[in-house]
């Protein structure tokens, strides 16, 4: 009882300073409060869809849902919005490697680097997620008919638009939301890039920007620079392995 209490103790603490650290130093496109004032192991996520990307214009929401041995154990990422995604069960549960706890299973696919460790934290989850809306992962999809759809769009080079026209029309319908929440949601860039007083110390913030656009639209935007923006476009950061 008494392993159960520190338990508490520590990862209480650690997710305190966590959610003081993404108040001082927001992520980009995130919005996180918690759902309760007295309960830390809930918190709830509002995520705009970035710019230049089918989601753009989107309101999400999203619940965090933390375990008492918090940072040892993952913790779970469930969309209340509804969303339509080959890694999105129809429940809204995210299935995402680094959400899985570090056992070795051969059958996923998933190598132990690539999932839950205590170093990983809210922030690296979140921008997980980002890129995963972006880059979905048919390798074991949590929601089959998705992905097969997602496929034909993607290999039809995006003439089989029917995937991409689900995902406009969700978003579309996450504005009724959003003004009921009195939520102005970013649509260009620099809505979309929160500038904070303290620029962001770990190497993943730039997280896969550069791969969100497909190559016809990265002409057109190359002559606006925001190279101080969030989308970078050099190429650090985009492999972590």
């Amino acid at each position: 009882m008494a392993q159960h209490g520190h338990h508490v103790a520590s990862s209480q603490k650690a997710l305190m300073l966590e959610m003081k650290s993404l108040q001082d130093e927001p992520v980009e496109g995130f919005k996180i409060t918690l759902v309760d004032e007295s309960d830390m192991y809930n918190w709830e996520v509002a995520i705009f869809g970035p710019p230049n990307t089918h989601y753009e214009g989107g309101y999400f929401k999203a619940r965090i849902k933390f375990p008492v041995d918090y940072p040892y154990s993952p913790p779970a990422f469930r969309f209340l919005t509804k969303m339509w995604h080959p890694n999105i069960y129809e429940n809204g549960d995210v299935c995402i490697s680094i959400l899985h706890p570090p056992v070795d299973d051969p059958q996923s696919g998933e190598l132990p680097s690539e999932r839950w460790n205590p170093t990983q934290n809210v922030r690296t989850i979140l921008l997980s997620v980002i890129s995963l809306l972006n880059e979905p992962n048919t390798f074991s999809p949590a929601n089959v008919d998705a992905s097969v759809m997602y496929r034909k769009w993607r290999d039809s080079k995006g003439k089989d638009r029917e995937y991409i026209e689900i995902i406009r029309k969700q978003v579309v319908a996450t504005k009724a939301e959003a003004e009921r929440d009195g939520v102005k949601v970013p649509i260009t860039l620099d809505e979309y890039c929160v500038r904070t007083q303290v620029p962001p110390t770990d190497d993943g913030s730039n997280l896969l920007y550069d791969d969100y656009y497909d190559d016809e639209e990265l002409e057109e935007d190359d002559e606006d620079d925001n190279e101080d923006c969030c989308y970078d476009d050099d190429d650090s950061g985009t492999e972590d392995s």
